[in-house]
């Protein structure tokens, strides 16, 4: 089947994507105006400029986007959509002054969502996230990472891990599993760290690999959680394994998290609220990718990160979701786009690169998702026509009306 896509105002991030760019490079990225596409199957074929002449037969179809604008479609590298309920109940505690330390100490937080877990089916949790990928896709999302991590036990965790696998079976879109081996401490291993900490790296990990489950690991290395230390020895038996890491860092403190995952070669380190120069200098010195999560900051009210630093040092940044129960239940790449233009000074096409290409490439999908070119999938978005790229942040959230097409054929929302 062969599809034409025309009349296109503005075609942003017309790009051969050969790389993950960095915030100079960003900014300077300029729309194709009065464009057109070629798809054939799934793949684009051909890019031009100016009216679309060819003759057309009865076997191809045309999208006529009305001088509206296109934008590939969003890379979320960081999810955890897999889990059995929501936890509007610590909604209320946060609202009543609570902080995300405290309802944790209390059982509440990842303990509360392992519980359920443990307690629910697999069917049952593959169902629950179906219905929470497909809200993603509809959103625009073209390619997803998920963790598992609500699980804190051998056989939850592998639980979570196969209901990824068989999403990966079922899903329009591509997608990447992490095991999140180290999400938070049982209550039953209190005082006794390092008889966790074996459990990951002698069962846990060898499991799921022998399942060939994982594609990456992570550890939620932050204040609270797992040291820098408990990190590496985690991520040097996941690098056994062929897993790379892509690492829960700073999120709550100065914890070594970028440390951890730059000596490891962490394809990314994720959160990053506390963010100095000592880090800065270890990204810009390796090849993770630092990607920030602005609707947990907003969500969580604490400080966003300083992605505006990140760009001047013209560091490949990503913006991510972290779809999830208790710190941030939105899956919505569109208002992560706004945050980030209203909270940390992102240029929208800043923005839209870290949404996009840079997301893609902390999947390693970045050959084949994140831009528009001739051999990239056809997975987009068409906004109406507008003045500038900056109305799509400006009308937070998605304030405006779009359509998808995923793998080359329109998304019905």
């Amino acid at each position: 089947m062969e599809t034409i896509v025309q009349n296109i105002g503005q075609l942003w991030m017309v790009n051969s994507g050969v790389r993950a760019l960095g915030g100079v490079e960003m900014s300077g990225l300029k729309p194709l105006e009065n464009a057109w596409f070629r798809i054939k199957g799934e793949k684009i074929v051909e890019v031009g400029q100016g009216n679309f002449s060819e003759n057309t037969n009865s076997n191809v179809l045309t999208v006529d986007c009305e001088g509206g604008l296109v934008i590939p479609g969003f890379c979320d590298s960081h999810t955890h959509l897999v889990f059995a309920d929501w936890r509007p109940e610590e909604f209320l505690q946060k609202i009543r002054g609570m902080s995300y330390s405290e309802i944790a100490e209390q059982g509440g937080g990842i303990l509360n969502s392992a519980k359920r877990v443990e307690q629910t089916s697999q069917a049952v949790l593959l169902e629950k996230a179906k219905s929470r990928l497909l809200e993603c896709v509809g959103y625009g999302t073209a390619a997803i990472e998920i963790k598992s991590g609500y699980g804190l036990s051998v056989e939850s965790e592998l639980k979570m891990l196969r209901v990824i696998a068989d999403l990966k079976r079922w899903s329009p879109v591509p997608i990447k599993s992490t095991l999140l081996g180290a999400h938070a401490l049982p209550i039953e291993f209190k005082g006794n760290r390092g008889a966790y900490i074996d459990m990951v790296v002698k069962e846990l990990i060898p499991k799921a690999a022998a399942e060939g489950l994982a594609d990456y690991f992570d550890v939620f290395c932050d204040q609270g959680f797992f040291t820098q230390a408990e990190t590496e020895e985690m991520l040097e038996a996941a690098s056994q394994f062929g897993m790379r890491g892509k690492i829960h860092a700073n999120e709550l403190g100065f914890t070594g998290g970028v440390q951890a995952g730059v000596k490891y070669n962490a394809i990314s380190v994720d959160h990053l609220e506390h963010l100095g120069d000592a880090e800065i200098q270890l990204l810009k010195g390796g090849k993770t990718q630092p990607t920030l999560l602005p609707s947990t900051a907003f969500f969580l009210k604490i400080p966003y990160p300083n992605g505006r630093r990140l760009l001047e040092e013209n560091l490949p940044v990503v913006l991510a979701t972290d779809f999830n129960p208790g710190s941030s239940p939105s899956g919505n790449p569109w208002f992560v786009w706004s945050l980030a233009s209203i909270f940390m000074g992102f240029e929208p096409i800043e923005a839209l690169t870290s949404l996009t290409l840079n997301g893609a490439y902390a999947m390693e999908l970045g050959e084949e998702y994140g831009t528009i070119w001739p051999g990239k999938n056809a997975s987009f978005i068409v906004l109406p026509q507008l003045d500038s790229l900056s109305m799509i942040p400006y009308r937070f959230g998605g304030g405006l009306p779009y359509r998808v097409f995923i793998q080359g054929k329109e998304w019905l929302k």
